[in-house]
């Protein structure tokens, strides 16, 4: 039986070093992909975003003008005082059947008791 010469073996262990840096430069390569991804996705979606959020601003002042429109007219019957306790009261009731609707569904959807 032949027994394999030193060249053999440093061949062998030439090749296993080459494998394990050509898989590490695989990898690197993977991530930098995964990381372009991220940052063109990122970028495709900020001005989506931005006009996202420039939007629940406009309907969260359109809400404040519509209360304090309420409010005003009902001061008209009821006296102003009276008219902001109704217009808190009302916005305060439909805040809290949201909310618990909201509270039902997530627990719901994460497994809870509700």
């Amino acid at each position: 039986m032949a027994t394999p010469s030193n060249d053999s073996n440093v061949g062998v262990g030439e090749a296993i070093v080459q494998v394990a840096e050509d898989a590490r430069s695989y990898v690197t390569a993977q991530i930098d992909v995964a990381k372009a991804v991220a940052t063109a996705r990122f970028r495709a979606a900020k001005a989506g975003l931005i006009l996202a959020v420039a939007a629940v601003f406009l309907a969260g002042s359109a809400l404040t003008a519509l209360l304090v429109g309420a409010t005003l007219s009902l001061a008209t019957v009821v006296g102003p005082l009276l008219a902001t306790v109704i217009v808190v009261v009302a916005v305060f009731a439909l805040a809290g059947v949201l909310g618990m609707s909201a509270a039902s569904r997530l627990s719901k959807a994460f497994g809870g008791d509700a």
